[in-house]
């Protein structure tokens, strides 16, 4: 969710929540990194193709697209011409509006061919470039729709009625409509919305430029570990070998990536200023009281629910304690310090999984969701919707891309072949397939589904596939190793997401009161909450400041508000999985109609219908009653086997 996503907002309010591209990020504690050291060297020419995406589903070349690029800015001409004649017929709003929807949806892949292409090799000038044209593109096709909410505000509410009784195709822009006039107060008129749309070209250059920093250009340490191996501290090594079972290693690892990463903090600071400062001028131009009112509102989430979740995690960390307590026994140390804090529990278990094992594990531990669900996912294997290994330049991380309408999802791994890599691709599994009964049962318009929904397929899958691997094992070892590794998803994905959402919070809340921000406040500001969340005042985990920097790791930042969302729909998934693993049939078919639903009505009623309410703490209540219970199972087995 880079470019693509931040120049697609340059649309006006409305069009930015219905039409947004659905590229959904594995957390950042789960970026994925690589097999072996041979791996991380590979170029992408030495990975075999049925390793990697088939791009040509979307363009059987890359003429093909260059084409589209020429084709573009003329329909852009005719999406204008549009203006002035919304409110003079049902016909004459249909057709419009019909007519925008197929231009967005060929942009969406015109930009995510682009988009994937340079993830793959961000080194790549000529990707690179393409991306940036796309984002050229979007401001364009911006301001050529600039016209259209405001022009549909205009027409009378009594009118716009007996457009719906007069043309029932209109009916598949209701809820886009509906939205039109819920956003009523903060859309300007059409020239103001023409200014803001092009002043979409500078939105998202702080985002870009941290992506090509971070992950190509940025200088990278270098050590030499305990067998005598030098490694190069890129992201993939990074994320590798601060799980190694040496302490000495972690230790090593962890302050020699954070020491050269604080070398350039006044830079990585600017940048993500810059991004909060694009924040405010949405704020502030489109008559928001903060940064978050106005990320939230486009998918109508109450700020409430963002607050209750910070208010939760704070308010139960006691439970986040006690799993570092039990990790420190697990590990037989006597003082548990933040480099300890991706070491495995149990050392001499060895959950290495290649690809094909990974893939066929998630099928059968997915099976209970039904024929359509792992025919598709067999397809997903078969067709190529896949890229699987790092290669040197690739993007780092996970993502699932929903936004090739017509074609199918796409995923980007970097697959290093540990029980966490085949949880991360059970986590895209769930985007992809909620992206793809999304796409086959709503119309364009609706299948984007909101943002706020998007972790809850993902994260359910990791539930049930965690169910599945405890049903098949009988060694205490592994079973301590699977559960240990529930709590760690649970630390990483609901604490250490708030701890995030926290953060981006207090940044903006700063910001918005005047106060500048630098790489070292940030630094600051990101410590005091994370010596918080891990206890360090009470002797839980000795958090040293080196650390501080740990802020510009996150490239989550960038996605203005994104963060909180893993957390929410953690609780929610792990309420799902529950009812799913009780339920029976019955259950399972309400949840393919909520991966069916995509858009077509607001996140909270959507969870709502699944029996999952988002604005009471019962979801957070039942993921810590589950924690808890699978700490007291953890126990038991450790005093079972002494």
């Amino acid at each position: 969710m880079k470019s693509f996503k931040n120049n697609i907002k340059t649309l006006s309010i409305v069009m930015m929540s219905i039409f947004m591209l659905m590229k959904c990020n594995t957390p950042a504690d789960k970026a994925a990194g690589a097999d072996d050291d041979a791996q991380m060297s590979k170029d992408r020419a030495d990975i075999p193709e049925n390793y990697k995406w088939n791009l040509a589903d979307m363009y059987a070349t890359q003429e093909y697209w260059e084409k589209a690029k020429k084709d573009l800015p003329g329909k852009f001409d005719k999406v204008a011409g549009f203006k002035g004649t919304l409110g003079r017929s049902a016909s004459n709003l249909f057709n419009a509006l019909e007519y925008i929807e197929v231009v967005i949806k060929e942009l969406y892949m015109f930009g995510s061919y682009a988009s994937m292409l340079s993830d793959g090799d961000i080194r790549e000038s000529g990707p690179l470039g393409m991306d940036q044209e796309a984002n050229q593109l979007y401001t364009k096709f911006g301001a050529a729709a600039a016209y259209v909410d405001p022009e549909i505000l205009s027409i009378p509410e009594q009118r716009l009625n007996n457009f719906f009784r007069d043309e029932p195709k209109l009916e598949k822009f209701r809820q886009y409509i509906d939205n039109v006039y819920r956003m009523k107060t903060h859309t300007l008129n059409a020239s103001e919305e023409n200014l803001i749309a092009e002043a979409g070209i500078m939105q998202g250059n702080s985002g870009s430029i941290y992506s090509v920093f971070s992950n190509a250009e940025m200088p990278r340490a270098e050590v030499t570990l305990s067998n005598g191996e030098k490694v190069v501290l890129d992201a993939s090594a990074y994320a590798l070998y601060r799980a190694s079972t040496n302490r000495e290693d972690r230790k090593l690892v962890f302050d020699s990536f954070f020491k050269k990463m604080d070398e350039f903090k006044m830079t990585l600071g600017t940048q993500l200023y810059g991004k909060i400062k694009e924040n405010m001028f949405v704020k502030n131009v489109r008559n928001y009281t903060s940064c978050l009112e106005a990320s939230l509102n486009s998918n109508n989430i109450p700020t409430g629910v963002y607050h209750k979740l910070i208010e939760n995690a704070n308010k139960n960390l006691p439970i986040l304690h006690r799993y570092l307590e039990l990790k420190k026994r697990m590990m037989g140390v006597d003082e548990l310090h933040y480099y300890d804090i991706y070491a495995p529990l149990v050392n001499d278990v060895d959950l290495k999984y290649s690809y094909e094992e990974g893939y066929d594990m998630i099928k059968k531990a997915l099976a209970v969701l039904g024929d359509e669900y792992v025919n598709t996912l067999q397809e997903a294997f078969d067709g190529r919707w896949i890229d699987v290994y790092p290669n040197t330049g690739k993007r780092s991380g996970a993502y699932s891309n929903g936004s090739a309408y017509d074609v199918h999802p796409y995923i980007l791994l970097n697959y290093n072949g540990q029980y966490e890599d085949v949880g991360t691709l059970a986590h895209e599994l769930g985007h992809t397939m909620h992206s793809y009964f999304s796409n086959k049962h709503q119309p364009f318009i609706n299948a984007n589904y909101p943002i706020f929904l998007a972790e809850v397929a993902s994260t359910a899958n990791e539930a049930l596939l965690m169910d599945h691997v405890l049903k098949q094992i009988e060694d205490p070892q592994i079973k301590l190793s699977i559960l240990g590794n529930y709590l760690e998803n649970a630390r990483a994905t609901l604490f250490r997401q708030t701890q995030f959402a926290e953060f981006e919070l207090k940044i903006h809340e700063l910001a918005e009161k005047g106060e500048s921000l630098t790489g070292e406040k940030f630094s600051e500001i990101y410590l005091d909450i994370l010596k918080k969340y891990y206890g360090h005042e009470d002797g839980v985990m000795v958090i040293d400041d080196v650390y501080a920097i740990e802020w510009a790791y996150i490239p989550h930042f960038y996605y203005n508000f994104y963060v909180f969302q893993y957390s929410t729909s953690f609780t929610a998934s792990t309420m799902l999985a529950e009812q799913m693993l009780k339920g029976g049939e019955e259950m399972v078919d309400k949840y393919i109609d909520f991966l069916s639903s995509g858009n077509s009505e607001y996140a909270i009623p959507t969870l709502k219908k699944v029996g999952i309410d988002m604005e009471t703490d019962e979801p957070f209540e039942v993921t810590m009653a589950k924690m808890n219970r699978v700490m007291d199972d953890i126990e038991a087995i450790l005093d079972e086997i002494g």
